[in-house]
């Protein structure tokens, strides 16, 4: 049986594009934990370790192993990744 996508987003208070991204994924369905940048630094870091940024929203979609963070602004590119990663056949990858 096929696991469900893992959404992660990071935001800050006060995100137009964050509150854009929330609301797709919550009209499409999606279940997802936010994590709020606003006033933490730390929590920046790591983005910027992970994937070279420090803006928001970054949303991140896994399933297994499998992960891939969507760092272009904009709900095209969060589309595309979502309809690529729900395509992942895990069982061939293992």
């Amino acid at each position: 049986m096929a696991e469900s996508l893992a959404v992660v987003v990071w935001t800050k208070q006060g995100c137009q594009y964050c509150a854009e991204v929330k609301a797709y994924l919550g009209e499409q369905g999606f279940d997802f934990k936010e994590v709020d940048v606003t006033d933490h630094d730390e929590q920046r870091e790591i983005l910027q370790a992970k994937y070279g940024v420090r803006y928001v929203p970054v949303v991140e979609i896994g399933r297994g192993h499998t992960y891939k963070g969507v760092t272009e602004l904009g709900l095209p590119a969060l589309k595309k990744a979502l309809e690529e990663a729900q395509k992942w056949d895990l069982d061939s990858v293992f």
